[in-house]
């Protein structure tokens, strides 16, 4: 089963230039390296800040775009790994292994599989 990991951290620790911050931006590059050797990798991808996108939503048939998302928060979304993994612990505990949990916070979530029903709330 695939699961989302999404990566959260506060701009200002993670760029702030703490020498633990510095160890962290090192090592993240390799921990793909690391998932690939495990069977877990799918995919990955590092975003810019928020402040670089837009958030689009579409109302009564008109498009409105708002520069970067705007939070009453200091984490931001800052990427996101697709993995493999037989279940959520695993995923979880996979997920922990990034270099980011140390000093963020990874968010996993199961992808939908479509081939299923739908979830009844």
């Amino acid at each position: 089963m695939r699961y989302a990991c999404f990566i959260y951290y506060d701009p200002k620790v993670l760029f702030g230039g703490s020498p633990e911050a510095n160890a962290v931006l090192e090592t993240c590059s390799s921990y793909d390296e690391t998932l690939k050797a495990s069977g877990h990798f799918v995919m990955a991808e590092a975003l810019e800040l928020p402040e670089s996108g837009q958030t689009v939503r579409m109302r009564q048939g008109e498009v409105l775009a708002t520069d970067g998302p705007f939070m009453e928060t200091k984490e931001v979304l800052g990427g996101l790994i697709l993995i493999e993994a037989q279940d959520l612990d695993e995923a979880a505990r996979v997920a922990s292994g990034h270099p980011l949990a140390s000093i963020g916070a990874i968010e996993v979530r199961p992808v939908v599989d479509f081939s299923q029903p739908r979830p009844i709330l």
